[in-house]
This record gives structure tokens, C-alpha cells and sequence, in this order.
């Protein structure tokens, strides 16, 4: 979704390097830069990555598919819901509302403290409580990084990140819950899953359809992505799910034609 939008395409040292050709430099990959390591040993960096990304995030204007996938959706007798694993807030800006989202890995736009032992809840950042410049030489922060309100230690995104024993998973655990009680309220019609995009890196939003096509008997799957798009043998040979192999926009494209 995010890379029809314009966004960079991490999958891969590659698609990350092309992107931030100083880790290239450095030799950082992308498990390595997305970890909460790196708050700890140079803040200044891992802000700096962050601080880009969420630059990138707001000046991002999402694609029409999101729009269409709303309609969609709004059509439905038992409504709809989205489960993503990306952390750029598109869907909310999209009009999406909060009630609807479940964002499996955090989102960006929410902070939580370094420490473990913090008992700070997590926040939503404020327009100006990043003012930092990026030294696009060495994907450093300049500036007053954001701290904890509550003990003054270096702040961090509320994001799911690779090794990440301290991710604060409150808000995404609630919307989660919001999550199974609107799934509960619709086992019993059709479920349609529309899957854009996930990958095998980080299989969790595969894993979580093809566990709804063994727990929801009525439930169908159309896995949309232009490099895995195969889907459980099984479910293929008796009608219930779909492998397209395009993007996504292109693919939700094609369904509102339908």
C-alpha cells in the first residue's frame, strides 16, 4: 500500500540501501537500523531514521486505493475492518476511523520511553514535539531529541521493532480486542479478506489470514502482491482463495470494476 503512495520499498538490504545509502555505507541493515538497540548505543542515528521516516509518512499522501477499499467496505452488510502492519497512519489519514484499525506493529505517530522500567504510558507525538534536522550524510538527528515526560529518558516510537522486549503493546492490544469482538459479530455472514501486500519477511498479517481461512468456514481470501502472492493449496482448489500477483493499487483498482 505504501509503496503506490510513493513510499520506499524496504524489502531487502537492497530496497533499504537505495534509500538510505549512508548505512549502505555502514554496512547497517535494515533488522539492525529498526531495533531498539540502536536508542540505546546512538539515539542521535536511530532518530534520525525515524525522523525521516515519519517526514516521509506525513508528506505521503495516500493513494486512492484506500478510499476505494472504504467504499468497499462501507457496502458490506456487516462492515469491515483493517489490520495492518504498517506503521504510517495512512488509513487514519485516509478517514479511516480509529475504531477500525488494528495496527499490529505500532505506529509511528505514538511515542514510549527507552526505559523498561518506565511507567509512562505512550503518547501521541505533537506536531511540534519533533523539530529535528536529519544530516542526510550521516542519517543523524540535530537537535533537542523527544524524551520521556515522565523520567526524561530518550523517547522512542511506539512501534513493534526486531528484538523489541520493551514495546508497549497497550494501544495495540485494544484495538485488537476491537478487532475480535467486530470479527465475533461477523462470523456467522461472509468474510472476505483482502490481503495487500504482505510479505514473507515478516509473515505476520499472512499468518493471521490464512489462520481466519482455517477458523471462519465462510471466510475467503484474495492475497494481492506482486512477488508472493501464493496461496494455501488447499484453499486455492476449493474456491477460497485467490493469489494475484499485481500491486496493490492496481489490484483494488480492478476489484471496483467488478
Amino acid at each position: 500500500m505504501g509503496v503506490d503512495s510513493g513510499l520506499p520499498d524496504f524489502r531487502g538490504n537492497g530496497g533499504f540501501w537505495k534509500a538510505y545509502p549512508p548505512l549502505r555505507q555502514a554496512g547497517i541493515t535494515f533488522p539492525e537500523m529498526a531495533n531498539p538497540q540502536q536508542f540505546r548505543s546512538n539515539p542521535e542515528r536511530a532518530w534520525g531514521f525515524y525522523g525521516h521516516r515519519l517526514a516521509l509518512y506525513q508528506s505521503t499522501r495516500p493513494h486512492r486505493g484506500f478510499d476505494t477499499l472504504k467504499t468497499i467496505g462501507e457496502s458490506c452488510p456487516d462492515g469491515y475492518f483493517s489490520v495492518t502492519s504498517n506503521v504510517d497512519g495512512h488509513f487514519q489519514s485516509a478517514g479511516w476511523g480509529d475504531d477500525l484499525i488494528w495496527e499490529i506493529h505500532g505506529s509511528i505517530h505514538r511515542l514510549q520511553c527507552t526505559r523498561r522500567a518506565c511507567e509512562q504510558e505512550t503518547w501521541e507525538m505533537q506536531e511540534d514535539e519533533l523539530g529535528l534536522r536529519i544530516d542526510e550524510n550521516t542519517v543523524e538527528a540535530k537537535g533537542e531529541l523527544p524524551i520521556c515526560p515522565c523520567c526524561g529518558a530518550i523517547a522512542r516510537p511506539n512501534i513493534l521493532m526486531f528484538g523489541d522486549p520493551n514495546y508497549d503493546p497497550t494501544i495495540s492490544d485494544q484495538q485488537e480486542a476491537r478487532f475480535t469482538q467486530w470479527l465475533s459479530d461477523v462470523s456467522e455472514g461472509k468474510l472476505l479478506i483482502i490481503e495487500l501486500g504482505a510479505g514473507l519477511a515478516v509473515p505476520s498479517i499472512r499468518h493471521l489470514s490464512e489462520q481466519l481461512l482455517n477458523e471462519v468456514p465462510t471466510s475467503r481470501l484474495i492475497r494481492i502482491n506482486p512477488q508472493d502472492p501464493q496461496v494455501p493449496t488447499d484453499k486455492m482448489r476449493n474456491g477460497r482463495a485467490l493469489a494475484l500477483p499485481l500491486g496493490a493499487l492496481e489490484a483494488i483498482d480492478s476489484i471496483r470494476k467488478i
